[in-house]
């Protein structure tokens, strides 16, 4: 079967590439990203025919075009695009992010592919203060006052009404936790930490960990949601499907790993207004809405991925961390764009 990946270049395209790539039933990978790798790509960039689409663009029927002519021939479409920086831009945020999201499936419309799998997110939840494990009926109305949250529901909104007006076009929507692998260490400095930060804060040592009070996160290995991915493609489940390794990290997991476990519990709304500050200073790139994210964020239930696909994670929540900050340390990265690393520091 042939399937399309757009978004291929980036954290979870490149683990998604992976898995396509060892795949048997795959027979042929289009791969769409508005910035595509050199002309002759290592793996697993490699396995892919490669199409630079800016999804974005002011030119919409010709986004539409190139994305359908990739799209010819293709059982599936995984729509992995996604745009969190500049984030002081809010319209060219939205133009990408749901406007472009709109335009992939008016793409797998005419090119007449009747299953598109879409990256949603545990940022489209409505918020959750428990530590009980909810499932995909929890509402997704977002966060509102994160700009990440508010597209990833309206994303969802979107793809409801997808579902109403063209019934025949499977739609599965996958909802992982926060994602990452060693070789987005580059990319998580440039879109959330910034040149200022030295890398080497990461490496274990810090004093101390502050950290914000009640705040706990589920995570989750990219090669783990990437197999999710494949597996939505196989089994055509439709509807939501959470993913997220089976711990949840807080407070002392993450300074277990930054600081030998020294941990300063702060109050949310301190850590709200220092980010903020950095941020309208432009001294860093996050955005406090990340903050407020952390704070509101749904703990998922994979139950229902488990179940239909068969899914289970491999990695741990604090493993992947773990692996992430090293990659930051290190400066790590692939032949992809968005994860090119770092020039090497001078010695």
């Amino acid at each position: 079967m042939k399937v399309v990946v757009l978004g291929a270049s980036g954290n979870v395209g490149t683990a998604v590439l992976r898995a396509l790539r060892a795949a048997d039933d795959v027979t042929e990978v289009a791969a769409v990203a508005r910035r595509i790798p050199r002309r002759t790509p290592p793996a697993p960039y490699d396995v892919a025919t490669w199409t630079s689409v800016d999804i974005g663009a002011r030119d919409g029927d010709r986004v539409i075009r190139t994305l359908a002519q990739a799209m010819e021939g293709a059982s599936a479409v995984i729509h992995l695009a996604w745009a969190i920086q500049p984030n002081h831009d809010r319209e060219r945020l939205r133009r990408t992010n749901i406007l472009g999201s709109s335009r992939v499936l008016s793409a797998a419309r005419a090119a007449g592919v009747d299953h598109v799998v879409v990256a949603s997110s545990v940022g489209a939840y409505s918020p959750s203060h428990d530590d009980e494990l909810h499932d995909e009926s929890w509402p997704t109305r977002g966060i509102p006052t994160s700009e990440y949250s508010v597209d990833k529901a309206d994303l969802e909104h979107l793809l409801n009404r997808h579902e109403h007006d063209h019934p025949e076009v499977l739609i599965t929507r996958l909802r992982p936790a926060l994602i990452f692998q060693r070789d987005a260490g580059s990319e998580i400095m440039r879109y959330f930490i910034g040149p200022l930060v030295p890398p080497a804060i990461f490496s274990g040592h810090l004093p101390i960990t502050t950290w914000p009070d009640h705040t706990r996160v589920q995570a989750l290995h990219a090669d783990d949601v990437a197999r999710a991915y494949v597996g939505a493609v196989r089994a055509r489940p439709g509807g939501a499907l959470n993913v997220a390794a089976d711990d949840v990290l807080g407070g002392p997991e993450i300074a277990s790993l930054l600081s030998g476990g020294r941990l300063q519990r702060t109050p949310t709304p301190a850590v709200r207004a220092a980010v903020s500050a950095a941020w309208n200073s432009r001294v860093v790139p996050v955005s406090p809405g990340w903050v407020d994210m952390s704070a509101n964020i749904t703990l998922m239930s994979t139950d229902r991925a488990r179940s239909v696909l068969g899914w289970e994670p491999r990695h741990t929540a604090l493993d992947t961390v773990a692996e992430v900050l090293d990659g930051i340390v290190e400066g790590a990265g692939t032949a992809s764009p968005p994860l090119r690393p770092r020039r090497a520091r001078r010695r």
